[in-house]
């Protein structure tokens, strides 16, 4: 089990990026108590409409296209049972656990906004089952993001009752067997709950708000980078300025080109070319890195702002209006917001892999890179350097530009055409992982070839922010001299990617901070 730690105060409508990125890291969330009257009125309107004679859906109805089924009182919790159980369909391989914590805690904010009628101890179980590390296997592969991502939420909610599986020292155990190993009951579910618990679009928010994270991380590396291979290409660094950016006025543009222009200040290779250069402007993949990395920036922004505002949603059917004491069908579970952002995600992943694998590109080919050896080896013919790691690179560009195709432009009608448009947000979120994978593996091998470059313009020098990252990758990696097996040098570059590593050895150089936030 995990061990205890400090768990966040959750205020439903208020919850911050920073707060998910510790649901991440380990940290459970317990609902701030002004909430619980609100979350307990919404739960007795629920109970009284479970024991009248109107029908209301989902509480004394069937579900979907059994709508029309009316249920008599005492098989409501019957009825609840039946509907996890049932649609725990889920196929593939487990959910990561961080996405696993993130999609209870997310679940813990939407029914603590006492819109949905469940029980407090509903929300107390999934706090308890947080604290305690009880997590549940969840597959990865079954939700199309309609009506709320209901195979995987079923699974997720079947270890609340004693069902399913749950993951414990690394191994599947059942249900009952994790709760009982926490000091945990299983729940039994009242009228709505288990409609509460599957509707909501946890799931794929879950995978987007990872998504946008790591691509908000990749995306800062990337401008180290980028500026590493500037230097190592003797690149101008003229299309950086300010008052280009100023006349576009993007703001991911202006706040790249400043963090680019940071970075460089003082490199003594770029003073060694001011003069008697011939070439008169370099290639895009150098040159236009603010218009490519702000535009992604601008992305990756906007997606956080609609995930921040889904984290905090209502997303499950129907919701209960607390001031009117209404219980009102409506569709906020359908997850086409979730799906446009993480299919934006998508698309900055891929653009900032194929701007660097170009420059990878361009620094290991003699007719480009402006001086040095062909594939950055000193002894080329004998030695064939960095030559399959620029393929490399390449085959996973290729890999992330397949997989930004939309998502959400695909719709497949289900449940007897009841939920007859889908928005596919599970596949555009679950697929950001693997993208981020390849986008880290292509900026280590742009890390490795332009420290490379660089090392190989001496006497001349960089400027301090990026000789603190090169020494950085040095404790590391060695530079390349004659041929060795590479394959765990790309992995110990996309470490330290991954880590953030390379803005943290820059800010050591620097008087302040250049870097893009997110907030």
């Amino acid at each position: 089990m995990m061990e205890p730690r400090a768990a966040i105060v959750v205020k439903p409508g208020t919850v911050s990026l920073h707060d998910l990125a510790r649901v991440l890291a380990g940290a459970p969330v317990i609902l701030d108590a002004a909430f619980w009257p609100r979350v307990e009125a919404a739960a007795e309107i629920v109970a009284k409409a479970a024991q009248a004679a109107a029908p209301v859906y989902g509480i004394n109805t069937g579900f979907g296209k059994l709508a029309s089924k009316r249920i008599p009182p005492d098989q409501t919790a019957l009825l609840q049972r039946n509907l996890i159980v049932s649609h725990c369909c889920g196929v593939g391989p487990a959910t990561p656990e961080p996405i696993v914590r993130l999609m209870i805690a997310l679940k813990i904010v939407s029914l603590g906004r006492g819109a949905s009628g469940v029980r407090r101890e509903v929300i107390e179980q999934l706090q308890a089952m947080l604290a305690r590390g009880v997590y549940p296997l969840v597959p990865q592969q079954g939700s199309v993001g309609a009506s709320g991502d209901l195979a995987p939420l079923a699974h997720m909610t079947a270890v609340m009752i004693g069902d399913g599986q749950a993951i414990v020292d690394g191994k599947a155990v059942p249900g009952s067997e994790a709760l009982a190993a926490a000091g945990l009951a299983p729940l039994t579910l009242g009228p709505k709950e288990g409609l509460a618990l599957i509707n909501g679009t946890q799931f794929s928010t879950a995978y987007a708000i990872a998504g946008v994270l790591r691509a908000f991380g990749l995306l800062r590396a990337a401008l180290v980078t980028g500026a590493l291979s500037v230097d190592a290409a003797m690149a101008s660094t003229a299309p950086f300025r300010p008052e280009i950016q100023a006349l576009r006025g993007h703001p991911g543009q202006i706040a790249a080109a400043a963090t680019l222009t940071a970075l460089l200040d003082g490199s003594d290779i770029r003073l060694s070319h001011l003069e008697g250069d011939e070439r008169v402007q370099d290639p895009y993949c150098l040159r236009c890195q603010p218009q490519v990395a702000g535009a992604a920036l601008d992305l990756i922004t906007q997606a956080a702002r609609t995930l921040i505002t889904e984290a905090n949603a209502v997303t499950d059917n129907p919701l209960v209006l607390v001031e009117t004491g209404e219980i009102v069908s409506g569709g906020n579970f359908h997850a086409e917001p979730v799906a446009f952002a993480a299919d934006t995600i998508a698309l900055a992943l891929s653009e900032i892999g194929a701007i660097s694998e170009r420059r990878i590109a361009t620094l290991v080919d003699p007719a480009l890179n402006f001086g040095l050896p062909p594939f950055l080896t000193p002894d080329p013919g004998i030695n064939s350097g960095f030559m399959i790691a620029e393929v490399t690179a390449a085959a996973l560009y290729a890999e992330n530009k397949q997989r930004a195709a939309a998502c959400s432009i695909d719709s497949t009608p289900t449940s007897a055409n009841q939920e007859d448009h889908v928005s596919m947000a599970a596949h555009a979120a679950r697929r950001l992982s693997d993208m981020a994978d390849n986008l880290a593996a292509i900026l280590g091998i742009e890390l490795l070839v332009a420290a490379q470059g660089i090392t190989l313009r001496a006497p001349h020098a960089t400027s301090a922010p990026l000789v603190a990252v090169i020494a950085a990758l040095r404790e590391q990696v060695p530079a390349l001299g004659a041929d060795r097996y590479m394959a765990g040098d790309l992995a110990e570059a996309a470490a330290l990617i991954e880590a953030d590593a390379l803005p943290a050895a820059a800010l050591t150089a620097l008087p302040i901070d250049p870097f893009p936030q997110l907030d």
